[in-house]
């Protein structure tokens, strides 16, 4: 597939508060306090519900674009048991399974659902069923949704459980290997899955919506044919500013961004925040969100902060207020031989790119931009701290090592930590933690990336099959803060399951090709490339992704072929 050097449009960061609004509404909606209903043991009682009679949709338009939150507040209720799934593929050669994991008690059984029914980690496709008609009863719009179990979600009655033990959000990387989805017992999770490929629009006005499960999971699932009817009013706002929802509005004073391609092939935008001069984009695609957002709203980093700055890492996520360690390590260093360590591995590059290096290159010439990500698939999460020194603009690094019980019983030095002052990064970096080459088709090095720090966080979800896999890493005792100019030390950790994206939107994430010949490379994605990082496996580190560049100086092409089952340029 030739990739477009250029694509524009924008997407409104809004939908946050109408997300946990609707999840409030369901809880207080909810009838009754009672015990579950009686249903099979183990087995799921599902059901399809609206919070509201009637909802309010807000229509942003610009030039050359629009945004509609196609959020109709519909809900799947889980009662009786869990519902849940595990989805697994053994390798990119082999096509995603889904079992349904059924628990009654103690007692755990699977059941695996029908082959072919789901080809990715994003949900279940085609779910929901849309109709929607307009004041004069005709059908101006069917839509197909995928449901994501993940979703934001809200409880029934007091005596669900108060928090659910679930991951946050779906997957949309495209190498993903592993997710759970899951609802508790006595939640219900909203179904708004916005499609970013297909968005739905619909111009200010009155209409009708009704909402239903597909036939196939209503047969798969024992769903009951419910079909709530919802009122719909679009009210069109075209400043481009703050909507109803509170979210961040869009200042659009400066010149318009170009912008990549999310994780799963979604167009992605950027957005000039009154002449920043730089770009905003999505450093990782899915997990984990916050609970209290959409899974409609992949593109996190414009949902509540944009760019980096104090309290936040790459992507705009916010920190949580863990601190590293107050002191330097004491003591002779050493690693424990029974001493859990991290498996660090790169996934194949993604979301490849010719661009003009407006992102902080050299305009004029040509740049074959992508995405990488490092990985850690456990039993231990990669813990890294750096202590400075007065005036120093460097940190000593330190790797730390825990039993089973979280007790610290080792460490070891791994290099430094250095402060990254370019716009859209503005944090501490820890070197030699990854490195990017560009190989020619034989695998000799032709260019070498000049990007080898990284300031480390749980972007992605790549596989929380994995023994230890944390599904919340940002509610552990070793969580990731990349700290600020003025910071003395900070903690950076790559928690088990999760990965670190690099998105093509980040400064130096990219190969200057301007004088290369057309034909095949090979991106070169290596992990812990100066072993400097203790591991279980140093086999693993290094990824190939095959491209082949086309074209003439200053209108280059990249066609990017499939990575055996993976469709992902």
């Amino acid at each position: 597939m030739t990739r477009p050097q250029h694509r524009k449009g924008l997407k409104r960061g809004a939908f946050a508060a109408g997300a946990a609004l609707t999840v409030v509404a369901v809880a207080g909606a909810a009838p009754g306090a009672g015990a579950a209903p009686q249903s099979t043991a183990g087995k799921p009682k599902l059901k399809l519900i609206a919070a509201s009679k009637a909802v309010t949709l807000d229509r942003y338009e610009w030039d050359g674009g629009f945004q509609l939150d196609f959020d109709l507040g519909t809900y799947l209720t889980v009662d009786n048991a869990p519902l849940e799934f595990k989805t697994t593929r053994k390798s990119y050669k082999d096509p995603v399974v889904v079992q349904q994991v059924l628990r009654n008690g103690s007692k755990v059984t699977t059941k695996k659902l029908p082959a072919g029914l789901v080809k990715d980690f994003r949900g279940l496709p085609g779910f929901l069923e849309i109709s929607v008609k307009n004041s004069a009863g005709a059908e101006v719009k069917k839509v197909k949704s995928t449901f994501c179990p993940n979703n934001a979600a809200g409880r029934l009655r007091p005596d669900a459980p108060a928090t659910s033990h679930y991951p946050e959000s779906c997957p949309t990387n495209p190498f993903t290997l592993g997710s759970v989805w899951g609802v508790e017992k006595g939640w219900a999770a909203n179904t708004t899955a916005y499609d970013y490929d297909h968005p739905v629009d619909l111009p200010a006005g009155e209409y009708t919506a009704k909402v239903s499960v597909a036939k196939k999971y209503r047969d798969l699932f024992g769903i009951p044919n419910d079909q709530p009817t919802i009122k719909v009013t679009v009210r069109q706002n075209s400043d481009g500013g703050e909507g109803e929802g509170g979210g961040a509005g869009l200042t659009r004073g400066g010149s318009a961004m170009s912008h990549g391609m999310d994780h799963s092939g979604m167009d992605h935008s950027g957005m000039d925040m009154g002449g920043a001069g730089h770009h905003y984009g999505p450093r990782g695609a899915d997990a984990p969100v916050p609970s209290a957002l959409s899974h409609a709203l992949e593109d996190r980093g414009l949902a509540h902060h944009l760019g980096d700055g104090a309290g936040h890492t790459d992507g705009s996520r916010v920190a949580p207020a863990l601190k590293a360690n107050t002191k330097r390590p004491t003591g002779r260093a050493g690693v424990p031989a029974n001493a859990p360590k991290p498996d660090l591995r790169s996934l194949p590059a993604w979301d490849i790119a010719v661009t003009d290096g407006e992102d902080g290159d050299a305009p004029g010439k040509d740049y074959l931009a992508f995405s990488a990500n490092v990985w850690n698939a456990g039993p231990a999460p990669l813990v890294v701290d750096g202590f400075r020194k007065p005036g120093a603009d460097l940190m000593d690094a330190y790797q730390y090592f825990y039993d089973a019980k979280g007790k610290q019983i080792g460490y070891a030095p791994t290099g430094t930590m250095e402060w990254d002052p370019r716009i859209g990064h503005e944090h501490w970096h820890f070197t030699d933690f990854a490195s990017y080459h560009l190989l020619s088709a034989d695998k000799k090095e032709i260019v070498k990336s000049g990007k080898e720090a990284f300031c480390l966080a749980n972007t992605d979800a790549v596989d929380y099959t994995v023994k230890n896999a944390n599904w919340h890493p940002y509610n552990t005792d070793l969580s990731t803060a990349c700290g600020e100019q003025n910071s003395i030390s900070v903690r950076e950790v790559l928690d088990v399951g999760s990965g670190d994206t690099y998105t093509q939107y980040r400064p130096g994430q990219s190969f200057d090709v301007t004088d290369l010949p057309n034909g095949t490379y090979y991106i070169q994605v290596v992990a812990n490339p100066a072993n400097r990082l203790k591991e279980t496996n140093l086999k693993n580190n290094i990824s190939y992704r095959k491209v082949v560049l086309g074209g003439t100086p200053g209108a280059r092409t990249v066609k990017v072929p499939p990575y055996d089952l993976i469709n992902a340029p």
